[in-house]
């Protein structure tokens, strides 16, 4: 059984037959964001998943992304549930829609990640910098010899399309 791996107070476990996961933190642990790409289609997918939720196809491949893409939705976590995020409240969480299959398969449908906007110190990233449409860009915070997280931060490029924030 792996040791659990600390993270804001919080014990993160993956357990050995999580397959999917294991890999993609021990890929992203050589800060490498990869993706699980439908050998029949060619769609990829996450959360890492075994069939393709296109063409359900069972067939894979690792495939490395460049971790670049748009804010697509977002949040702003007023009360952590985590003990560990309590500190760090107010802080956004982010749906982004990565650069490598924006709107495929369908307009409504993309390659889409979710994880927390952080600074460069990976500090949370001010409420007020945070827009839909905004450019961000993937940053590993290491974890273990064997994992770490993706996170991803602001970038000083030309946000894409309608920008859009939560009044306030």
């Amino acid at each position: 059984m792996p040791q659990p791996v600390q993270y804001r107070g919080m014990a993160l476990l993956i357990p050995d037959n999580d397959s999917e996961f294991k890999e993609y933190f021990q890929h992203a642990r050589q800060h490498r964001l990869m993706m699980r790409a439908c050998t029949a289609c060619g769609l990829m997918r996450y959360p890492p998943t075994q069939a393709c939720p296109w063409c359900t196809d069972l067939g894979w491949k690792w495939q490395e992304v460049s971790g670049r893409g748009t804010i697509h939705s977002y949040e702003i976590v007023m009360h952590s549930i985590q003990p560990g995020f309590k500190d760090w409240t107010p802080y956004p969480v982010v749906l982004v829609e990565l650069d490598e299959q924006r709107g495929r398969p369908t307009p409504d449908e993309s390659l889409r990640i979710i994880a927390n906007l952080v600074k460069s110190d990976g500090s949370a990233e001010d409420e007020k910098n945070v827009a839909i449409g905004k450019r961000v860009r993937v940053t590993f915070h290491d974890l273990a010899d064997h994992i770490a997280l993706p996170q991803f931060e602001l970038t000083d490029e030309t946000p894409e399309g309608r920008v859009w924030q939560l009044p306030g």
